[in-house]
């Protein structure tokens, strides 16, 4: 395949799933000699426009995975805002070291829809945006072994006049994972908000910068809209500032540390 232009998409609130967008790309961009132009689809002004890719393109695209799933508040705008044309793509799902579920399938499947043909998928886990206890470390280094092995494959099948078709269960997806207390009943917390320990907060604006939904007051700093838990204005608080308290997250946030501390495996599609 004649490929001109790398292009890589990502929503990555808290930098995880860039950081292994960029250690693919980085990859495929040094096989294919192709230098990856990034594209952050991650904050309300970078989901204005549409995104649309011509058959010269190869399209990376990587999205966290929530509750086993793409996140469901950006679903939409996936759907509405990024078009391929016969355009080949590499799906990337970034998981929180529990499991990706349905959410490989789920963008093989979303972007199949929009006019790309899939080169290869991959679902890699790194450190779970509740908790440093979950995924701690990574993405490692034989994560990113994994990653390069993964990129050179794809390379090698875009060497081919033509992409085969992906051999992938494209039945029916499967429902959100529910997630759960300590005590293993669900745990509700949909409606949970961050936090501000007013005794710390410097009101520097950094966490208004940070959320992907634009649902934190620049003036005030207090949360007014829509909250994904992603997180971000936690972990991007330059004095520590923001916290959450729900009773039902903390449980969730500690069957998390008990349960998901092993290991997870990464899951490759090619």
């Amino acid at each position: 395949m004649k490929l001109e232009r790398l292009r890589v998409v990502y929503f990555s609130p808290t930098g995880g799933t860039e950081r292994i967008a960029r250690g693919v790309a980085e990859e495929l961009g040094r096989r294919l000699g192709l230098e990856p132009e990034y594209i952050s689809f991650t904050k309300p002004e970078e989901r204005e426009g549409e995104y649309r890719f011509g058959p010269g393109d190869l399209l990376v695209m990587a999205s966290p995975v929530y509750a086993g799933r793409l996140p469901n508040k950006l679903l939409p705008e996936y759907k509405s805002k990024i078009f391929g044309e016969n355009t080949p793509a590499v799906p990337l799902c970034v998981f929180g070291n529990r499991s990706p579920d349905e959410a490989l399938r789920e963008l093989v499947l979303l972007l199949e829809d929009n006019g790309f043909q899939i080169a290869g998928g991959a679902a890699f886990a790194g450190r779970h945006a509740f908790s440093d206890k979950v995924g701690q470390g990574r993405p490692d280094g034989e994560d990113f072994a994994q990653m390069a092995d993964f990129a050179g494959k794809v390379a090698e099948k875009l060497a081919g006049d033509a992409l085969p078709a992906l051999e992938m269960d494209r039945g029916e997806i499967g429902p959100y994972y529910t997630p759960l207390k300590a005590d293993g009943t669900p745990a509700k917390f949909l409606k949970a908000k961050p936090l501000t320990d007013w005794g710390k907060c410097s009101r520097c604006g950094a966490c208004a910068r940070a959320c992907p939904m634009g649902s934190i007051d620049r003036e005030t700093m207090e949360a007014v809209g829509l909250c994904v838990k992603c997180q971000a204005c936690v972990r991007k608080c330059t004095v520590h500032a923001k916290y959450f308290e729900d009773g039902d997250f903390l449980s969730h946030v500690a069957m998390l540390e008990q349960n998901y501390a092993r290991r997870a495996d990464n899951q490759i599609l090619l």
